[in-house]
């Protein structure tokens, strides 16, 4: 079998991986051992096609991984859509916590500040892990937003 040949079946092979773990990778990796197939094919040395196929693999490496940190910098990151939902106290414990009633379950929750008004149907202004921090009053984006999808 052909030298370009073997190329191509391992760039095939990384690429059908990459579709099962979809994390851009080993497609880039993919597409380098093929740049090294494509030298292979037009006559270069063995040591021309790995520092190809290796040169590329790196550089492309590094180019999704920056890709992928800009990425997640531009994405705005929106509030929970728990936040400003209404929740029934069950009890109260000690140090200001509570258990609530939400989605058909029980939660932990404790109170926003250490001056809010222990009441009886109170509101989830933000979440830390699975405990629910609550307010007296409804959070005012999650009003706002509530209105305008209402």
């Amino acid at each position: 079998m052909t030298a370009y040949a073997l190329w191509w079946i391992a760039a095939a092979v990384l690429i059908a991986v990459e579709l099962v773990t979809g994390t851009f990778y080993l497609l880039v990796i993919g597409v380098a051992v093929a740049c090294g197939g494509i030298a292979a094919w037009l006559g270069a040395a063995a040591p021309l096609q790995w520092l190809i196929a290796g040169v590329l693999a790196v550089a492309g490496t590094f180019w999704i991984k920056r890709w992928k940190r800009n990425i997640a910098t531009k994405t705005p990151s929106l509030p929970g859509l728990d936040i400003g939902a209404q929740v029934e106290i069950i009890s109260w414990g000690a140090n200001r916590t509570a258990r609530v009633a939400y989605r058909g379950s029980t939660w932990d929750a404790e109170l926003l500040a250490p001056d809010t008004p222990q009441k009886q149907v109170m509101f989830i202004a933000a979440m830390r892990g699975s405990v629910l921090i609550l307010s007296d009053q409804r959070p005012a984006a999650a009003s706002l937003s509530r209105t305008i999808t209402a």
